[in-house]
């Protein structure tokens, strides 16, 4: 199976630094868009996400639940499985992003070919989750990060993601 391991905030939605309220939920421009034309291209569709909110005190894990079957209704249920890490970065957890775990138990969980899946995000912590997890990283630029195609790891970077499913699924047809 090919999956598609998407990071949360400054991906599929805004990202309003520790979201922790329903109405601050809004979709990046053509995220549903990009998201089903990545299921029609038969990919899984699995967020992973760092949610040290929770461990801060700033929020629940209830909340990040609800956050999430709120998120995936507003996509008309294209996402598969949410997986989160609720710890702080001082934890050192194995399920904190750039760590693999979050992977680790979606890839067990799916059965989820690595080789034919690929990780996409905002951030160089979701390029390093790529590369430590040996799947292609795959690195989404808007105004609020444009500063990390200059050092970024990732190989390929694109403006929102429908031009990430445009170049995946364009990809996936000529293997």
């Amino acid at each position: 199976m090919k999956a598609v391991f998407l990071d949360r905030d400054g991906t599929i939605i805004e990202d309003v630094n520790y979201l922790s309220r329903f109405k601050d939920i809004r979709l990046m421009p053509l995220a549903r868009e990009g998201l089903k034309l990545l299921k029609d291209c038969g990919y899984k569709l699995i967020v992973v996400s760092n949610q040290s909110g929770i461990g801060r005190g700033y929020f629940t894990e209830d909340f990040v639940n609800k956050t999430h079957n709120l998120i995936n209704e507003m996509l008309d249920g294209l996402i598969d499985k949410f997986y989160f890490c609720p710890h702080r970065p001082e934890d050192s957890c194995s399920c904190r992003k750039p760590k693999t775990g979050l992977i680790d138990q979606a890839t067990h969980d799916f059965e989820i070919d690595r080789k034919r899946s690929f990780v996409v995000g905002d951030k160089e912590t979701d390029i390093e989750l790529g590369i430590n997890a040996n799947i292609t990283p795959l690195l989404v630029v808007s105004s609020h990060n444009e500063e990390l195609i200059k050092n970024t790891k990732a190989k390929k970077f694109f403006r929102n993601l429908y031009e990430v499913a445009l170049w995946i699924c364009r990809k996936d047809s000529t293997v």
